[in-house]
């Protein structure tokens, strides 16, 4: 495997502004369904998205939060999750951010964390489960979603993910498995 860096994720958003078809791709929709799901009836309070990719589960996730600090790292992907979210604006924001820096807020009500995983290596893995232990506030929710099938692009295997992620954060979850395919699977944590 020759993992994807932040240019090549750059490259694939100038070449296209939806590169996985995950604004209608029928399996995409599905899956997003299932984010909503794992979060639990809105209105949310404070709701951070990490990854944020093109947007289209940040447009769903605007419509719930009271507050959304949707990130991704790359410019062309910021740009488009800010269109995305434009109709939720001030309550919702794109900001530019490569995990595992930092995110705006020292507190949120729910983490959303699809598809980014397997991109980071695991020291940077380890230290975003810290940080999302740390910035989680009790009671809160943690929404997992990921690929079951390692592609030649990720840093990670794709199989126990989610478990390598929760096991680094150093806390005890209560974990229900939305939705599971062949393909993916949604995972809840409080």
């Amino acid at each position: 495997m020759k993992p994807i860096d932040l240019a090549g994720f750059e490259a694939k958003f100038a070449d296209s502004e939806d590169p996985w078809s995950t604004w209608d791709k029928p399996d995409e929709v599905v899956k997003r369904r299932a984010i909503l799901h794992a979060l639990g009836p809105g209105p949310l309070g404070r709701v951070l998205e990490l990854g944020a990719g093109n947007g289209s589960n940040s447009q769903a996730l605007a419509a719930r939060a009271l507050r959304l600090d949707a990130t991704e790292a790359t410019a062309k992907g910021t740009a488009l999750v800010a269109r995305a979210i434009a109709a939720n604006t001030p309550r919702a924001r794109a900001l530019q951010l490569a995990v595992p820096d930092a995110p705006p807020r020292d507190r949120y009500d729910a983490i959303v964390i699809a598809e980014l995983l397997y991109y980071l290596d695991p020291r940077a893995m380890r230290d975003l489960a810290a940080q999302a232990a740390e910035r989680l506030r009790p009671g809160g929710r943690l929404v997992l979603a990921h690929h079951r099938i390692t592609f030649y692009d990720f840093a990670q295997h794709a199989e126990g993910i989610h478990t390598r992620f929760i096991t680094a954060t150093n806390r005890r979850w209560s974990r229900r498995t939305v939705r599971q395919t062949g393909r993916w699977t949604v995972l809840a944590c409080t």
